[in-house]
């Protein structure tokens, strides 16, 4: 799935105003990407597990697995894919969708940029590049059955993002925000928009005589906008029943797109708990099979974060971890895993109550989870489950033998240093507000030294000491931590920053670290 960390919001207020073409290219073997025993981010937004075979998305590129964890292939800095974040991912045995994106900077703000998607068919040997789908014209005109619907022409890739992907027997569907949802029935050559109800209505069918624009948004071209065509979440059951989460609400079709309901927080009896819906999945058992949806506050103060989830296909939804921005879903049998902004919460009876992770530690690579926030979580046939966030990646079992959480492995992206002298920040460049940077260092010491971390800026000001004098143990690799905010606890604006680390007497050890929002 995806991360709230681009200004998504932002295209509420906004229209296109450029005009790019749709380019495909024939897909052709990767020729630089590396294998690591670690993935090479520390912020990782989604998990998808197909066996052996672990799929992350992150942001430095794409990882796979294919021996459980133990090693990694990672797909970055290469002609496919660049030194860009993955905004979505979605596997199905050797099928793999990816979408790339990245910040720019326009006018002073920090804006998403959908940099297209990426496809296999192999399993990721061999990739084909699809450009981020876009438009010719300002405004376009759809034929849906006998209706004429003029359609907002998405003529750029400025929050034309896309945070989901998802894919039926015949087609592959994409969430793309202002570039609303499109399908596509050639591997992504072409794409078409799909025609999902507008604000005002709470179904469509192509039967119908309707009268609305398809358009994210109001602006000069006299489009009448809805949140509903703003597109977030995306679950595919099989060809007939799609689900579609956008800023507007939940809708559904079981039909193929020939008609659809939608869901929201104003028109139901027992409506989900906030219309914009960041994350979908089902969950199935041998006795339910459960709609599960992320869902936050949009346009309606009534409207609040937390979980809903139906047995019933939509016609009644249950409010539950009010309060808590959920990221996604991981399932595991009975089993329902929920990460947020304060941890993962787990669920083992269908949302009637439910336990958090706590402190987090690796007795044996005595390492620790910094942050609270996680993104993603997957369960393995062999009962591990995995949990991504903005500190790394995490393991843990969930079985009988070993409850969640008694035991946990973290990875983090670092490498052995050579010598005492040898110091890095990783990942580096970062963005403070999606995760932290770390310090990695020795001693050299055979007994327990103090050590003192400060950060300059540029011009060599003192921005931060976020350790002073802290006794660290003889005859191992350390990490500090700077969360890349100053004294008075503000983010640093993005740029070049310094790194003093200070081991006992010893000459000062210099770094650089580059911030990037």
């Amino acid at each position: 799935m995806k991360t709230l960390g681009y200004s998504i919001l932002i295209f509420w207020f906004s229209s296109s105003i450029s005009i790019a073409q749709i380019m495909f290219e024939k897909g052709y073997n990767l020729s630089g990407s590396s294998s690591s025993s670690i993935p090479l981010s520390n912020s990782i937004t989604d998990i998808s597990i197909q066996g052996d075979t672990i799929w992350l998305g992150t942001g430095k590129g794409l990882s796979r697995s294919i021996d459980g964890g133990k090693s990694w292939k990672n797909y970055y800095d290469t002609p496919e894919f660049g030194n860009e974040d993955i905004s979505a991912l979605a596997v199905r045995g050797k099928d793999v969708w990816v979408a790339l994106a990245r910040s720019v900077e326009i006018d002073g703000q920090s804006l998403p940029e959908g940099r297209g998607l990426r496809y296999s068919s192999d399993g990721g040997t061999s990739w084909k590049k699809i450009a981020q789908p876009v438009d010719q014209n300002n405004v376009d005109t759809i034929f849906w059955g006998r209706n004429i619907v003029r359609a907002l022409g998405v003529t750029t890739t400025i929050q034309n993002i896309t945070y989901d992907i998802a894919f039926s027997d015949s087609a592959v569907w994409i969430a793309s925000w202002a570039g609303m949802i499109r399908t596509s029935t050639d591997s992504g050559q072409t794409w078409n928009r799909v025609v999902i109800p507008p604000d005002k209505r709470d179904s469509i069918s192509i039967s119908d005589s309707i009268s609305f624009d398809l358009s994210p948004s109001s602006g000069k071209l006299g489009l009448t906008g809805s949140l509903n065509h703003s597109g977030f979440s995306l679950l595919v059951e099989n060809n007939d029943t799609i689900w579609i989460g956008t800023a507007g609400g939940i809708n559904k079709t079981t039909n193929g797109g020939l008609s659809w309901k939608k869901f929201s927080k104003q028109k139901q009896t027992n409506p989900i708990s906030g219309n914009f819906v960041v994350a979908l999945g089902k969950q199935k058992t041998t006795t339910k099979e459960i709609i599960w949806a992320a869902t936050i506050n949009a346009s309606d103060n009534t409207e609040k974060k937390g979980v809903s989830f139906s047995e019933d296909g939509g016609l009644n939804w249950k409010q539950v971890l009010i309060g808590e921005f959920t990221h996604n879903f991981g399932f595991k049998n009975e089993i329902v895993y929920a990460p947020t902004d304060n941890g993962v919460f787990r669920s083992e009876d269908f949302g009637s109550s439910w336990s958090q992770t706590g402190a987090i530690y690796d007795k044996t690579n005595r390492q620790r989870y910094t942050q609270s926030k996680f993104f993603s979580a997957a369960s393995a046939y062999d009962s591990i489950v995995w949990l991504g966030g903005s500190d790394g990646l995490v393991k843990t079992f969930d079985n009988a033998a070993y409850f969640f959480g008694s035991s946990w492995t973290i990875s983090h992206a670092s490498q052995p240093v050579s010598s005492q002298t040898e110091t890095y920040a990783y990942p580096n460049p970062f963005a403070p507000d999606d995760e932290i940077v770390r310090i990695h260092y020795s001693t050299g010491k055979t007994y327990a030294a103090n050590v003192t971390l400060r950060i300059f800026d540029f011009g060599m000001n003192l921005v931060d000491t976020p350790v002073q004098n802290a006794l660290r143990e003889a005859n191992r690799e350390h990490d500090e931590i700077w969360s890349g905010k100053t004294h008075n606890g503000t983010y640093v604006t993005n740029g070049v920053y310094f790194y003093q680390l200070v081991i006992e007497d010893d000459e000062p050890l210099w770094g650089k670290i580059l911030v990037i929002q």
